[in-house]
């Protein structure tokens, strides 16, 4: 299906390096679950899974370690995002938490989602903000909901169900909220991008998209969907992904980057693309450079 929607799409002309992350730093870290970056403030927040460094590591564009802290509050750390006043915030997909930190380390809040069906990983994977304060987070692995919080973590509302139709989900494994109000979640395991307003109205899908991962709202205005797929056994490497470029306003495919190995991982900045990945066995973040 991936194959399908990408093969007639333009490549991308892009250059990839990667960040220069100490090297004893990215032999210590594991898996890059997400990462989010901080415009005003230049820093990039990678949140990682690796026992040996703390979850969350600050970085600076040259890949400068800045600050770090994490360790003891997560069982797996998923998602992190960056809210408009500059905090950051941490879903984990087994505990089900949300945290909320300063860009100082400063625990401000935790929301326990809760009504998990089962021990394990059952719980939350991303969060997004509304234009009116409110936090919208999408509870993935066990349940099919988005959940709506107020700014000091009160819970608002629910929608979502396990299915294939609209307003249905099977892992809602992304979301994010873009200035007019609209909200993308990347449907995993159905392949699509289901779009709603703030009332939880659903406004359509785009579909196709194999198993998108990760969504980011890039400055241009398009929307960047990071999907992909286990490889074939014994294959390297062990997964094959894609970042796709859409219209934001009609999901329209308008090119692809050929990633390699990951993308749950994904940000943009500057106009660049960056994915976590590996590098000889190495925790890495790639750059895609648009190339000149």
């Amino acid at each position: 299906e991936i194959a399908a929607l990408v093969a007639p799409l333009p490549k991308l002309p892009v250059t990839r390096s990667d960040l220069a992350l100490p090297q004893a730093l990215a032999a210590d870290m594991g898996m890059i679950s997400t990462m989010a970056y901080d415009s005003k403030a230049g820093v990039l927040y990678l949140l990682q899974r690796g026992p040996k460094a703390d979850p969350i590591v600050a970085v600076d564009r040259t890949g400068k370690v800045l600050r770090s802290w994490g360790k003891g509050l997560y069982k797996m750390p998923h998602g992190i995002r960056i809210d408009p006043s500059g905090n950051i915030w941490t879903t984990d997909s087994v505990n089900s938490t949300v945290l909320k930190f300063s860009p100082q380390g400063e625990k401000l809040l935790a929301i326990d989602v809760g009504g998990q069906p089962a021990p394990g990983v059952n719980g939350t994977t991303d969060i997004a903000f509304a234009p009116n304060g409110h936090v919208f987070i999408a509870d993935g692995y066990g349940n099919a909901r988005i959940l709506e919080y107020d700014a000091g973590g009160k819970l608002l509302r629910t929608f979502g169900e396990h299915g294939t139709g609209p307003s249905q989900f099977h892992i809602p494994h992304a979301i994010v909220i873009d200035r007019d109000g609209i909200m993308y979640v990347a449907d995993r395991e159905n392949g699509r991008i289901e779009r709603f307003d703030l009332a939880g109205k659903f406004l359509g899908e785009w579909g196709g998209f194999g198993k998108p991962m990760t969504l980011t709202l890039a400055a241009d205005g398009s929307l960047l969907v990071g999907t992909g797929y286990k490889n074939a056994a014994k294959q390297t490497p062990a997964w094959l992904a894609w970042v796709i470029k859409l219209d934001r306003k009609t999901g329209k495919p308008l090119g692809y980057i050929d990633v390699g190995d990951d993308a749950h991982a994904q940000e943009a900045i500057d106009g660049d693309i960056l994915t976590g990945g590996e590098t000889a066995g190495i925790s890495a973040v790639h750059i895609f450079r648009p190339a000149r």
